[in-house]
């Protein structure tokens, strides 16, 4: 089937910035879907209906007309964060056609001289500005695309709460367009209040003297979460993860997460990795919502409930973390029989009678238990001495592939 269905890439050059197969496309479409500033692009001679999306947003409309030449209207790139991605997962490819113009990034590297390709790019759109901190590191080059106008305001203001006030900021509008305009300053002393609603921000990211060094590896400082205590510690924390394995794109479940410090690092060793934190207490509720923002993780899910009833009903996970409450009636076993073939639980042990429940699970299951040692130096006297934590028992076992 030839294709019915063409993804046109618009930037604010319009109409005459296309090349020739997307004027063709447009002019022989029957109807054309976009934005109302896309559409006000268009010149008369393009005679195809032209329909606004629907609010809320739906591809219900586009996919209603199969068979029909049908044009779609995206900003620059349609693959790059744009609607082109989207219809793609749902019209095979042989009845797409995707025609693409510059990114905004690609025009902001441009402007800019930065290698595209050692730039960190991250969208806002439709995102908390909290998902920005994941990404404070000194050197660092972002390009951020905006949700809004007052985005460029509100990035400057979480940096300089977060610690990175001397960041320099460039603010792009209307790129490639005869509106385009270029604001700059930094983020301690930023200038301009609300601009352009189409806008990249583009970063240097510069940490003041006196700001922690967060790093991307596992094994934060204890002092970067919020805690009453309940706290998985910076060394085990680290071995902990190590063993979780987090990969891209899979699913965590954080049972009795605490203040969430296990779940939000394993957001942080990838973007598409996710976690469930299942928390019964509302104060530790409170602080985790509250770490996985400041930790760049807004999109970590909190489950207000008790494990393991309010397991029963999640999505199936690939990696489960259990960091108390092992010796709950039925809780191994469930977490087990919930885990995906080829997932990994994990779970750690203090007391004698968790051991002995994590001892007689590897009895029935396999996998390996591991004794943690830590000790870190105190003051005694005029001296210094070991002072030895609780040792950790830790589990680890891989579901099978055929189980």
């Amino acid at each position: 089937m030839a294709p019915w269905l063409t993804v046109v890439g618009i930037g604010e050059d319009g109409f005459s910035g296309l090349g020739k197969p997307a004027r063709r496309a447009l002019l022989a479409a029957s109807r054309i879907f976009g934005s109302p500033r896309q559409l006000a692009l268009l010149p008369h001679c393009v005679s195809a209906e032209q329909l606004p999306w629907s609010s809320p947003f739906s591809l219900e409309p586009v996919l209603a007309l199969r068979g029909e030449p049908v044009c779609v209207l995206a900003s620059g790139d349609p693959m790059f964060f744009g609607v082109g991605a989207s219809l793609a997962r749902q019209v095979p490819a042989e009845q797409l056609q995707v025609l693409s113009a510059p990114s905004s990034c690609a025009l902001a590297a441009a402007r800019l001289g930065w290698p595209l390709q050692e730039v960190q790019i991250v969208s806002l759109v439709a995102r908390p500005p909290a998902a920005l901190n994941a990404y404070c590191y000194t050197g660092l080059r972002l390009l951020v695309l905006s949700n809004d106008g007052d985005s460029p305001a509100q990035i400057a203001a979480l940096l300089r709460d977060k610690g990175f006030g001397p960041s320099r900021l460039q603010v792009f509008e209307h790129l490639g367009g005869p509106q385009e305009r270029h604001v700059q300053g930094t983020a301690e002393d930023w200038p301009h209040g609300q601009l352009a609603a189409l806008n990249v921000v583009a970063i240097e990211c510069q940490a003041a003297a006196d700001t922690p060094r967060l790093s991307p590896a596992a094994g934060l400082p204890d002092s970067a979460f919020e805690h009453d205590g309940q706290l998985t510690k910076r060394d085990v924390r680290a071995i902990t993860l190590a063993r979780l394995a987090p990969q891209p794109g899979a699913l965590l479940w954080d049972v009795g997460a605490g203040c969430g410090s296990i779940g939000i690092e394993w957001m942080r060793a990838h973007p598409s990795c996710r976690t469930l934190a299942i928390e019964a207490d509302a104060g530790r509720q409170a602080l985790i919502e509250h770490n996985r923002d400041a930790l760049g993780v807004p999109g970590l899910r909190l489950i207000r409930g008790k494990a393991p009833q309010a397991l029963a009903e999640l999505e199936r996970p690939d990696a489960i973390f259990i960091g108390g409450g092992v010796t709950g009636e039925g809780m191994l076993a469930l977490c087990w029989e919930r885990l995906r073939p080829g997932g990994r639980l994990v779970a750690n042990a203090v007391t004698l009678q968790s051991e002995m429940a994590l001892a007689q699970f590897r009895e029935a299951h396999g996998g390996e238990l591991t004794r943690i040692h830590i000790a870190h130096t105190q003051p005694l006297g005029n001296f210094d001495t070991w002072r030895q934590a609780l040792p950790i028992t830790l589990l680890d076992v891989v579901k099978a592939l055929d189980a």
